[in-house]
């Protein structure tokens, strides 16, 4: 006894088992995420390092050239590559498409600190090794802008209301804020009164280091009373960093005031982002690694909206980028492909069946096949992108190959005589090995494509494991649930034939011949 006659026995268990494949397909999709390509970025691995105050040559003889010499015995490295800029050196590595991630970093990392020793032993902090994945790119970004208002104000504003407001999106990873402008105190020297009293730059610094810091002071307890002491010693005004005492000579404090100014502006004078000559920032959405992109720019539309009900007057907003636009696109074109191949499905087997029943059957055996598929991709990690959608649109075409087959076999003993019921019993039979065979060889075409190296394997991993996949749920969807649609879903007549059956039936019983020869050749 096999599964199809196990099927027509027990109709129902073959109904729930097909309801359960589209109920774990509908579960799978819902965790999918949605992108425009699958994720095939190599592992890349970032190392920074700052020293202030030096200059390029010197950030590349003490601080890259050590940190190159020591990344490059890791193992599967594909390339190195480092910039040495005025105080900072920044050295990228990139290692081969089949590297852990996780691994490379930990490596890279043991190698930076085995490589301290020789770096200067003046750095204002330690190297920090970072990871790079390809949902590191934004995906959205918008504009702010304002007429009346400095970037120093907007840079506040859009952190204190903007960033709150956006970086709650599910599937929202961080926010960049491009242009952004921090408030900082700048000390603007006098070099000519620092000679004056025979103080140097690194005399102010000391000085700021000393009194612009607040420590904890304890408390004061007394029989009833229990108070906690907090020192003020953090500066905040320019007046009270221009008061700092940095020196006292013969009896005389020597103040900032005294060297130079003290004045409050923009951490970074360097750069600035304009747009037709108005000073603005922009903000940057960067998304989780998996996270369904749709979902995220959907939510953040709405978001969006309503921001620019509630913002001020002054400000301005305007969307700069949305890589999102083109995934739509792309899942549009496939839904309206997938909505037309399976319509020109349904018509090809009416024109050789004759029969809508027969014909509307693939809706049923089409879908479950398809969003078994889904599940499939859960399992295995991947998402929605052009080549799964691809693969999804190229299995309409063979998912339905195993039903038509035994539905043809099903209907011609009916023809022959026999009821619904054997009729199915002994179709299916015969063709229960047949059915089998055509699959696992449609899908051992594709499978061997997971074996190929580089890019282009990581790229088509996706749609070979889909397609198999699909093709491998048709069969069971065709020895279990087809059978049981063509007793519950054929007419009690068979012979009793349509207005179209009877004008055709002629053409097919002249060019028969022909078909058969056409059918042995294909």
């Amino acid at each position: 006894m096999n599964i199809s006659e196990i099927s027509l026995r027990r109709p129902v268990l073959a109904i729930v088992l097909n309801i359960i494949i589209v109920v774990f397909g509908i579960i799978g999709f819902n965790f999918l995420g949605v992108r425009d390509y699958p994720a095939i970025d190599p592992p890349n691995i970032n190392v920074r390092t700052s020293y202030g105050g030096a200059n390029p040559d010197i950030i590349e003889t003490q601080i890259t050239e050590p940190l190159e010499k020591a990344i490059n015995g890791i193992a599967g490295i594909k390339n190195i590559t480092s910039s040495s800029n005025a105080g900072s050196s920044n050295v990228n590595v990139e290692f081969e498409l089949g590297v852990d991630l996780e691994a490379a970093a930990n490596d890279v990392r043991d190698k930076v600190s085995q490589a301290k020793r020789s770096l200067p032993s003046d750095l204002e902090s330690d190297p920090v090794v970072s990871k790079a994945d390809a949902s590191s790119d934004p995906i959205l970004s918008m504009t702010v802008q304002s007429n009346t208002r400095n970037q120093l104000e907007i840079s506040e504003w859009a952190n204190n209301v903007l960033v709150e407001r956006v970086q709650t999106i599910a599937g929202v990873s961080a926010i960049q804020i491009w242009g952004e402008k921090r408030y900082a105190m700048r000390i603007w020297f006098n070099p000519e009164k620092l000679a004056a009293y025979s103080l140097t730059a690194n005399d102010v610094q000391q000085a700021l280091l000393r009194e612009n810091v607040e420590l904890p002071s304890g408390k004061i307890s007394g029989n009833s009373t229990e108070l906690t002491v907090r020192t003020f010693g953090r500066l905040n005004t320019e007046e009270e960093f221009n008061n700092i005492t940095i020196k006292n000579l013969n009896g005389t404090d020597i103040r900032v005031r005294d060297i130079g100014e003290a004045v409050l502006g923009p951490e970074n004078e360097e750069s600035q982002l304009r747009e037709s000559g108005i000073p603005m920032i922009a903000l940057a959405i960067i998304p989780q690694p998996g996270s369904n992109y749709v979902a995220i720019s959907d939510e953040f539309y709405k978001r969006y909206e309503q921001l620019k009900k509630e913002m001020p007057q002054d400000i301005t907003m305007n969307i700069a980028l949305d890589q999102t636009r083109f995934i739509k696109r792309s899942i549009s074109e496939v839904k309206e492909t997938l909505l037309i191949s399976i319509l020109l499905v349904v018509l090809i087997i009416y024109l050789f069946f004759r029969d809508w029943l027969i014909a509307l059957r693939p809706l049923i055996d089409i879908p479950v096949s398809l969003i078994g598929a889904f599940f499939i991709m859960y399992i295995c990690g991947f998402t929605i992108n052009v080549l799964s959608l691809l693969a999804i649109v190229l299995a309409t075409g063979l998912v339905v190959d195993d039903g038509i087959v035994v539905t043809e076999n099903i209907y011609k003993k009916m023809e022959a005589g026999m009821d619904k019921w054997r009729a199915a019993r002994e179709g299916s039979k015969e063709i229960y090995f047949a059915v089998i065979a055509t699959s696992i060889t449609l899908a051992v075409v594709f499978l061997p494509i997971i074996f190929l190296q580089g890019f282009v394997g990581r790229l088509f991993r996706e749609f070979g494991i889909v397609v198999a996949g699909a093709v491998l749920i048709s069969a069971f969807v065709s020895l279990t649930l087809t059978p049981v649609l063509n007793v519950k879903m054929s007419k009690k007549d068979v012979h009793k034939h349509s207005w179209f059956y009877r004008k055709t039936e002629p053409f097919f019983v002249e060019w028969k011949p022909v078909i058969k020869i056409c059918s042995l050749i294909l």
